[in-house]
């Protein structure tokens, strides 16, 4: 089957839910003998359930997984059992504390009142062609630079800066995806020759881990100067998760009386690589999709601007032009997140999730699942099947999103898989639509996103579904 895969790379996601639906959701996929690349595909709600939830300790990441995604490290994505246990545990703990929400708030407007906003004034002002995708990049990276290491690259201005280390992290992502289609005895050859992708991905995690450890030195030092939690809370209101994890590791350390907690730098890497990958181009690729959408449903963008107005018009005392909504006022927002729910349905971030199952099983579909074999759920697809979403299930409907008592109608996450499923299930779920409410609503309210004509949108091969050719867009000013 191989040969089909690699003429049908450039539409692979398409080319896999063509396929599932001849084989009724699920089937396999068989290499060369000699490559072991052979894989059990399945887009069945029933199976994912299964697979996510019902039989959750019998599907894991597993060794051929980590050293695919070799550059993640031991963090969340790539570990499990225990590790991953303790992963989940500690960034549930900062997720979840109020503080954080706040700094995340105050983070993202400031971004949004001095980079993008002036970025995409600038280029109204030009008349410009831009990338909006790029935009995305930089304005992601610099937010989650800011919120987990609680530094600023300043990526995002109107001159668009070559910075280094956002380049870096783009690269070391890109070659993950050639790993998936070639055979491991090949991209391991490659490797230690270091040619090809592979010296690519080496050269680009040098430069990207350089600029990681530097700002955990850094970090490191500037906690040092203060000798207790109490006293770094009064100098440092807005706590970056990178001082937030280092004393919760500190806490760790004294209780167990070891200094390897502490001092465990490759774990404090593993951690900020893994929450770059979540905070970063996830967010990136909802956003480009979602404005590639409303530019081709006009009528859904004028409802975003109808609510809009509606809760902060001029009758609310709200000059929402020149404000910045808080995440408190975007959950008001239900119309908009059904939006977000749709464009994430149709264009999900992840677009294919990897298990490996530890012992033989049934899918409740009837397929017999043998020991060690390799799963791919295809999120991408799941969006696709009339038997799940309807006759109308390539539309963009935000209604279908909607109930009669205008709430968000609950989709199960089995179904609705874009923040996964499960134990595994997001933890920034919910901050993750907070961030794009306030970033669409910024931008909506101010300017008009038009399409270049001509102008192709194409899925990247990478692991993360962002634009190949990036979504070229002018900006036009909103006429209240």
């Amino acid at each position: 089957m191989l040969p089909k895969v690699l003429w049908n790379l450039h539409r692979i996601h398409d080319f896999a839910t063509d396929i599932l639906k001849q084989h009724g959701r699920t089937g396999e996929f068989m290499g060369p003998w000699f490559t072991k690349m052979n894989y059990l595909i399945t887009s069945d709600p029933m199976n994912v359930h299964h697979i996510m939830s019902k039989s959750f300790d019998n599907y894991v990441k597993g060794p051929e997984f980590r050293e695919i995604f070799q550059v993640f490290g031991l963090g969340i994505f790539t570990s499990d059992s225990e590790t991953w246990r303790y992963h989940r545990s500690l960034l549930l703990s900062l997720f979840k504390n109020r503080k954080f929400e706040m700094f995340l708030e105050k983070t993202i407007q400031k971004k949004l009142k001095g980079s993008l906003i002036p970025t995409l004034e600038y280029a109204k002002q030009q008349g410009i062609e831009v990338d909006l995708q790029d935009i995305f990049n930089r304005f992601t990276f610099d937010n989650i630079c800011s919120i987990v290491l609680g530094y600023d690259p300043n990526c995002l201005s109107i001159d668009f800066p070559h910075v280094a280390c956002e380049k870096a992290f783009n690269e070391a992502e890109e070659s993950i995806f050639y790993r998936h289609v070639v055979p491991k005895s090949v991209w391991k050859l490659l490797e230690w020759l270091q040619i090809g992708e592979e010296r690519k991905m080496s050269e680009a995690c040098k430069v990207f881990d350089q600029f990681i450890y530097s700002c955990i030195a850094s970090k490191r030092e500037e906690l040092s100067k203060y000798n207790n939690k109490s006293q770094i809370d009064e100098s440092h209101p807005q706590v970056d998760l990178l001082s937030t994890l280092m004393m919760m590791r500190e806490e760790e350390s004294k209780k167990s009386q070891s200094q390897t907690l502490v001092h465990d730098d490759k774990f404090l890497r593993d951690t900020a690589f893994n929450l770059f990958v979540a905070g970063r181009d996830t967010i990136t690729s909802a956003l480009t999709w979602f404005f590639w959408l409303i530019a081709k449903n006009p009528l859904v963008e004028a409802k975003i601007l109808e609510e809009i107005k509606e809760n902060f018009g001029a009758n609310n005392n709200h000059d929402i032009k020149h404000n910045v909504l808080s995440i408190e006022e975007v959950k008001k927002l239900v119309y908009l997140h059904g939006a977000l729910c749709e464009s994430l349905r149709l264009f999900p971030p992840i677009p294919f999730e990897s298990k490996q199952a530890i012992n033989g099983d049934v899918f409740p579909s009837g397929y017999h699942v043998s020991p060690n074999t390799t799963i791919l759920v295809s999120l991408y697809s799941m969006g696709r099947f009339e038997e799940i979403w309807g006759k109308d299930c390539l539309e963009f409907k935000p209604e279908r999103w909607i109930s009669e008592k205008e709430g968000i109608i609950h989709v199960p996450s089995y179904k609705f898989i874009s923040f996964n499923a499960g134990p595994r299930t997001c933890l920034g779920k919910d901050l993750s639509f907070m961030q794009m409410k306030m970033v669409v609503a910024a931008i909506l309210c101010n300017f008009c996103i038009q399409v270049v004509e001509g102008h192709e949108a194409k899925p990247s091969l990478s692991i993360v579904l962002l634009m190949k050719d990036g979504l070229k867009v002018r900006i036009t000013k909103r006429e209240v």
